[in-house]
């Protein structure tokens, strides 16, 4: 009887060791993020079935991984129906990959006739964005704003509450659509609790869930902003204000803002409405004296414009009691606030708010509506009982205690540096306005910074017409432990040195107790 021989048809090529890589989180299993290297390689070049894989040997130590690890990841690819096991040839790639039996090329050949610019007329490409890193984790210095610390926030308080949120009579009353309503408990503890922290007090029907302050921001402005209507902006300012309303057509108009912030007294004629952060002007940290709040108002009174005021940092006082929300002092609704959860919990929750009068609220109702009807009802609820059960009190009396640690040592720690403190919030935040020497770009000095493990946010992106060189940057300290805040500062100069032609800091300094 003849032998049975293997018909399927040996691969005439090979893929090599060297094009596959780890993907996925450094916090998962190895065995993990191999996965997910092959399954992306392999549905992004579109590999032809019975490509022969890398053998164990080599691939593992491409990877520098263990030739067991790599021999488990292929039997799981196996039995996933990514790759076959041939007797005698190894693995190659399987003849039907799940992710591609719909049959991809076809669609993806058609996609590429359409002439989208055509479609995307006035184009969709935003020309501020401030570029953060994926992989910001994998860091030994992230000096990234806007990012939390997972080591202080209590976890099992959050897992208690969603477990509340899920029982059995809670569910029943989520699981409904709540069309354009949103939670009332949540709605409850903001006018009741949070609000009035700021001096605000406001009706059920005065507030409206979002999906964070950008959505906020979103809706304020899609409803407010119009071709006709000038907006003025901070300089340097949140760079996603003046991203949502370009798309508005509104005319727009910078004013500079200095150690007191914005100056009402510097508003062109004609202004009718003013995008502002009071408390903690993003990315300076400068606060807005009360004689300048009551001026501001005083103005929009006079000149009837409206101010929207994004209030993202205010819990973050831990130097000194904050001043009134800008909110707090409007006596004719001329004031649209913005407030969120995410800075002060974290910043994946999404959950945000907005304050106005009830017309203004009805009409951000009805937007929302067409663009996701509310935010989940489950996050909402979860947050709620977070709120409600103290835990979020707990978490702001840690997160504050913790970020005036990590600020002191950041200005100890500057003492050593050629940086110089540009600006800083008065009453605490979680990030420092920073100057490099004369001379230096920032972007230049991220690049240098980011090889030797250190991020900084290069200041640019802050400025509608930055200074050439722009060597402001920021450093936020919100997501790096304290104890790498200090080496972290001595690479980063080491950088600026490198970047200059300098000697190493130490030698051309002479500060071996700070740069040793």
């Amino acid at each position: 009887m003849a032998a049975r021989t293997n018909t399927a048809p040996r691969s005439q090529s090979s893929i090599p060791a060297e094009a596959i890589f780890l993907r996925g989180e450094p916090d998962q299993t190895l065995q993990a993020r191999l996965i997910a290297g092959i399954v992306e390689f392999l549905l992004s070049h579109r590999i032809p079935s019975g490509t022969r894989m890398p053998g164990t040997r080599a691939l593992a130590a491409a990877l520098g991984l263990s030739r067991m690890t790599v021999t488990l990841v292929y039997q799981e690819l196996v039995a996933r129906g990514y790759l076959d096991s041939r007797p005698r040839s190894g693995f190659q790639v399987a003849r039907d990959i799940p992710a591609l039996r719909v049959g991809l090329g076809g669609a993806n050949d058609a996609a590429q006739e359409v002439r989208w610019g055509e479609w995307l007329k006035g184009g969709v490409e935003r020309k501020r964005v401030i570029r953060k890193p994926a992989d910001w984790r994998s860091y030994p210095y992230p000096f990234i704003y806007g990012q939390g610390d997972p080591g202080l926030f209590d976890h099992a308080a959050w897992r208690d509450c969603a477990r509340r949120a899920l029982s059995a009579r809670e569910f029943a009353e989520l699981a409904f659509d709540l069309l354009t309503r949103d939670d009332p408990m949540l709605i409850d503890y903001i006018c009741t609790r949070t609000l009035p922290r700021r001096g605000i007090m406001a009706r059920p029907e005065e507030v409206l869930i979002t999906v964070g302050s950008q959505n906020a921001l979103f809706l304020a402005i899609d409803i407010l902003a119009r071709p006709d209507r000038l907006a003025v902006l901070e300089e340097p300012g949140y760079p996603d204000f003046v991203e949502t309303l370009r798309r508005s057509d509104a005319p727009l108009q910078w004013v500079p803002v200095d150690s007191d912030g914005l100056d009402p007294a510097s508003l062109p004629k004609g202004t009718r409405l003013v995008v502002a952060t009071p408390s903690h002007n993003i990315p300076t940290g400068a606060t807005m004296p009360l004689q300048r709040r009551l001026d501001l108002l005083a103005r929009a009174e006079t000149e009837d414009f409206l101010i929207v005021e994004d209030d993202y940092d205010f819990e973050m006082s831990y130097l000194a009691p904050p001043l009134p929300a800008l909110k707090s002092l409007d006596r004719e609704g001329r004031v649209i606030y913005l407030g969120s959860f995410s800075k002060s919990l974290f910043p994946g929750l999404r959950i945000g708010y907005l304050v106005a009068s009830a017309p203004m609220i009805a009409a951000a109702r009805e937007t929302r509506a067409i663009m996701l009807r509310h935010p989940p009802t489950h996050l909402q609820r979860t947050t709620a009982h977070f709120l409600a059960l103290g835990h979020y009190d707990a978490h702001v009396v840690r997160l504050r205690e913790e970020m005036k640690r990590r600020r002191n040592e950041m200005i100890d720690a500057l003492s050593g540096t050629d940086f110089s403190i540009a600006g800083t919030a008065r009453d605490g935040g979680a990030s420092i306005w920073l100057a490099a020497p004369e001379g230096v770009d920032s972007a230049m000095l991220a690049d240098y910074a980011r090889r030797v493990g250190v991020l900084i946010e290069p200041g640019a992106v802050f400025f509608e017409t930055p200074p050439s060189p722009c060597r402001f940057f920021r450093l936020g300290y919100g997501s790096i432990p304290v104890d790498r805040i200090r080496p972290g500062l001595r690479q980063l100069q080491r950088a600026c040195d490198e970047m200059r032609g300098f000697p190493s800091g130490r030698e051309r300094r002479g500060r071996a107790d700070d740069l040793g």
